[in-house]
């Protein structure tokens, strides 16, 4: 266990990213019939998309998740298409916060919205 974790600072510290700063963006206010096509067209300026997921969903219709290979393309890509137009509506592009998310339950199971705490008993696991 010697110093290898201090090794790893060439390209990382020449630009500085802030904690919230993350591969997957969080996209709302899309068109609703906007195809995956469409989003890698829009996104893939900034850099490789790793996935693109668009919810279909009733209550997840309009927004999408878009995964970038390289965080410094992700950061671009919020940059830039902030505030975007697209079929007369203006992106919102945020950074995905796992922390945020699970709170809201976003990407749980929206069916089990407060049976959270019993869920956990372990029972499923086999």
């Amino acid at each position: 266990m010697n110093d290898h974790m201090h090794h790893n600072h060439s390209i990382a510290n020449t630009i500085r990213l802030p904690p919230e700063v993350n591969r997957i963006l969080y996209i709302r206010n899309l068109p609703y019939n906007i195809t995956s096509d469409e989003m890698y067209e829009i996104f893939g300026r900034y850099g490789p998309i790793f996935q693109v997921r668009i919810g279909d969903a009733k209550d997840t219709r309009g927004t999408a998740f878009v995964v970038f290979d390289d965080i410094y393309d992700a950061k671009a890509a919020v940059d830039h298409l902030s505030g975007f137009h697209v079929a007369g509506r203006y992106l919102i592009v945020l950074y995905y916060q796992p922390a945020k998310f699970q709170k809201r339950g976003m990407l749980g199971n929206p069916d089990v919205d407060n049976s959270e705490d019993t869920a956990q008993g372990g029972s499923s696991k086999s």
